[in-house]
């Protein structure tokens, strides 16, 4: 069914007549404006304001920000992996599903009293990515480097025969 502009005008009065009082009338272009209720606030301490900041995430590992994009006979991953040396890092591949995992530390000071702000990342993270295209995935066929804080994998691509032609009789 389609949709004309008088629909249109009876979904805006539905809307308004939901979200007016019944002694305040509109028309369609009208928009009414919610009322702001000032709600008393009770005083908190300090310390229970830090606390309620922070949520806790060890159930979920922290996600890898990646780029994907091919040349012409070649599949290449790159991932911001500042601060994370090689031996912290875990990459594999398995039918075309690509995983890269590992942890970054450092984030941690046993002498940390209080934190004022707590932005980057410390701990486990991981990523899989099902790649775009066939692939390589044999050792010779890979190659992984890590250089100023950014993990490059390029893949050989799949060669692929072009579609035959296939005669109708």
């Amino acid at each position: 069914m389609a949709r004309t502009n008088s629909d249109d005008l009876l979904m805006e009065d539905d809307l308004a007549a939901a979200f007016l009082n019944e002694d305040e009338t509109t028309t369609p272009v009208e928009t009414a404006e919610p009322a702001v209720e000032e709600v008393p606030q009770e005083e908190v301490s300090e310390e229970e304001i830090v606390e309620d900041e922070w949520v806790e995430t060890d159930e979920f590992p922290g996600q890898l920000a990646v780029d994907v994009y091919e040349t012409a006979d070649k599949l290449v991953v790159k991932a911001r992996t500042a601060g994370i040396s090689k031996s912290d890092l875990d990459v594999s591949i398995s039918d075309n599903i690509l995983t890269i995992s590992g942890v970054l530390s450092g984030g941690e000071d046993e002498q940390t009293t209080r934190w004022h702000i707590q932005e980057c990342y410390w701990g486990e993270f991981s990523r899989t990515i099902a790649l775009p295209v066939q692939v390589r995935e044999d050792e010779n066929s890979v190659k992984a480097e890590l250089k100023d804080g950014v993990l490059t994998i390029m893949f050989e691509k799949e060669k692929t025969e072009a579609p035959k032609k296939i005669a109708i009789q």
